[in-house]
C-alpha cells in the first residue's frame, strides 16, 4: 500500500507513546505469528495499512532539551515521563525543529522544577511550511498542550496553504468548528478531530457506564468524573483558564449519550488535580448516582488506573490510516466516521458502537466520510 508520511506537533508523552508504538508492532520479528506482534492494537489492519506503513517525517517541539536532537532521542527527554514500551529506538535522521510558542506554555509552569515543566529554547522558530513541504509530510498529528488555541490554529493554517491532513488530538475546536472545517472542505484536505479518546480511558467508561443505565432504564440524576496525573499536561492544566475547552469536549463527550440533560450543577467531568509522583499514570474517580425501579437509588463508584499516553496511541494510529485512506480518495473535509470513533468532540457525537459501524462503512467505500 505504500508508506504513510506524519509530522508531530509536541514531542511530549502521547508522541513518545505513538512512535515506540510504531516501532514495536511495525518491526519485523522472528515469530510473527505469536499473539504479543498485535497485542494492545485495536486493529492491526485498516484498509491495507498496517502501523508498519507509518513513517515520522518531521518533528516539531519548543523545549530545549527536544530541539535539535533525532526524534528517537528527543521523546525519552525530560520532562516526557511515560513508560518504556522498547528499550531503544533505531536511529533516525528527522531531527525536532523548534516551533513557534504562542500559547503553548502556561505562565505558572515556571514555578515548577525542570524536570516537571518546559524549557523554552531559545532557538529560531523554523519556517513550518518548508519543513513539511520539503519532508513530504502528508499527515499532521496536533499534540499540543491544552489550550494551545493559537498554536493549533497556526499549525492548522499551515496544513491548509501545503496541503497536508490535520490530525487534531486536543481540545481546541477544529474540526468542530464550522469555519474551520469548511476551509478544510474547500481546500480538498482530511481533517479528524477534536480530542482524541483512549483506548480504554475514563470518558469512554464513563460514556460505556452512561450506556448501561440507560439501556437498564435507570434514570441518571449525577454524575463526575474527578482524574488525577503527574505528567505536563495535567501540570499545565492546573492553569484553569486553559480547562475551558477540555471540560467542554469531556461533558459533551458524555451529555450527548444521556436522553435527558443533567444540569450543570449536577455534573462535574474534568482534569482535578496535578499529582507529580504519578507522572503519566492517570487516575480516574467516577460516579453516577441514579434511580431504578419505584425510584429506589442505584449508585456506583468506579476507579480506574492507566499509562495515560499509550493510552490514547492505540487510538490515533487508527486515525492515522482512516486519514491516508481520505488522502488515497481525494477527500476533502471532515472525516465524520473517524472524528466521531476516535475524538471525544467530533462535530457529530454518536454512540461508539455506530461509529465503529461508520468507520468500517467508510473503510470498504459504502460512505464518503
Amino acid at each position: 500500500m505504500g508508506e504513510i508520511r506524519i509530522a508531530i506537533v509536541g514531542v511530549g508523552n502521547c508522541a513518545s507513546s505513538l512512535i515506540q508504538g510504531i516501532y514495536l508492532y511495525g518491526r519485523r520479528r522472528e515469530n510473527e505469528a505469536g499473539c504479543e506482534r498485535t497485542i494492545g492494537l485495536i486493529n492491526e489492519d485498516i484498509g491495507g495499512y498496517r502501523v508498519g506503513d507509518i513513517r515520522v517525517v518531521a518533528a516539531f517541539d519548543i523545549d530545549e532539551r527536544k530541539v535539535g536532537k533525532p526524534i528517537n532521542e528527543a521523546i525519552f527527554s525530560p520532562p516526557n515521563c511515560t513508560k518504556r514500551i522498547v528499550e531503544e529506538i533505531p536511529p533516525s535522521d528527522v531531527i525536532v525543529e523548534m516551533g513557534e510558542v504562542f500559547d503553548s506554555v502556561s505562565a505558572h509552569m515556571k514555578d515548577f522544577h525542570p524536570e516537571k515543566t518546559f524549557i523554552i529554547s531559545n532557538k529560531k522558530p523554523c519556517d513550518v511550511r518548508k519543513v513539511l513541504r520539503d519532508s513530504g509530510a502528508e499527515i499532521v498529528v496536533n499534540f499540543l498542550p491544552v489550550g494551545s488555541e493559537k498554536a493549533t490554529g497556526f499549525y492548522a493554517e499551515c496544513c491548509l496553504k501545503e496541503s497536508v491532513a490535520f490530525i487534531n488530538c486536543i481540545p481546541v475546536f477544529v474540526a468542530s468548528n464550522e469555519k474551520w472545517s469548511k476551509r478544510f472542505e474547500q481546500k480538498g484536505v482530511p481533517l479528524i478531530g477534536d480530542d482524541i479518546k483512549s483506548q480504554l480511558g475514563a470518558t469512554i467508561l464513563n460514556r460505556a457506564l452512561v450506556k448501561l443505565f440507560k439501556m437498564r432504564g435507570i434514570k441518571i440524576d449525577r454524575l463526575y468524573q474527578l482524574n488525577v496525573g503527574g505528567n505536563t499536561d495535567f501540570l499545565n492544566m492546573m492553569e484553569r483558564r486553559r480547562l475551558k475547552s477540555k471540560k467542554i469536549s469531556k461533558t459533551e463527550a458524555i451529555q450527548s449519550i444521556i436522553n435527558e440533560k443533567i444540569v450543570d450543577e449536577n455534573i462535574h467531568i474534568g482534569p482535578s488535580d496535578f499529582v507529580p509522583w504519578l507522572k503519566d499514570n492517570k487516575i480516574c474517580f467516577l460516579r453516577i448516582e441514579g434511580r431504578g425501579f419505584g425510584g429506589i437509588p442505584v449508585e456506583i463508584d468506579v476507579k480506574l488506573s492507566v499509562e495515560d499516553s499509550p493510552n490514547s496511541a492505540a487510538v490515533v494510529l487508527d486515525a492515522i490510516r482512516l486519514c491516508k485512506i481520505a488522502i488515497d480518495r481525494k477527500i476533502g473535509g471532515v472525516l465524520k466516521a473517524a472524528s466521531a470513533y476516535a475524538m471525544k468532540r467530533p462535530p457529530v457525537q454518536m454512540d461508539d458502537e455506530e461509529a465503529i459501524k461508520l468507520v468500517d462503512a467508510f473503510i470498504k467505500g459504502e460512505i464518503e466520510r
